[in-house]
């Protein structure tokens, strides 16, 4: 698998009014990024947790601690779901 590098520029002082370093920062960039467009149903759960760079559970554990859902099913859906069951 290839990667594509993005550049953003930031004012010289952020990092150091975050007080991370410049490697923690693009992890929690790249791992915002990856719940935000999960969220929007742009990504799957699976190619949102590639982008953040975590394991799918790691990811998934990240979702649950936002109280995002990792299932988009509906009500409706599960009830669809169990009448073609029977």
């Amino acid at each position: 698998m290839g990667t594509q590098t993005i550049s953003i520029d930031f004012p010289n002082d952020i990092l150091l009014a975050l007080n991370e370093s410049e490697n923690d920062l693009k992890k929690r960039i790249k791992l915002a990024l990856a719940i935000q467009l999960y969220k929007l149903e742009k990504l799957t759960i699976g190619k949102a947790s590639q982008l953040s760079g975590l394991t799918r559970l790691e990811f998934e554990k990240e979702l649950s601690i936002n109280k995002i859902s990792i299932s988009n099913l509906n009500k409706e859906d599960v009830l669809s779901d169990i009448e073609k069951l029977k």
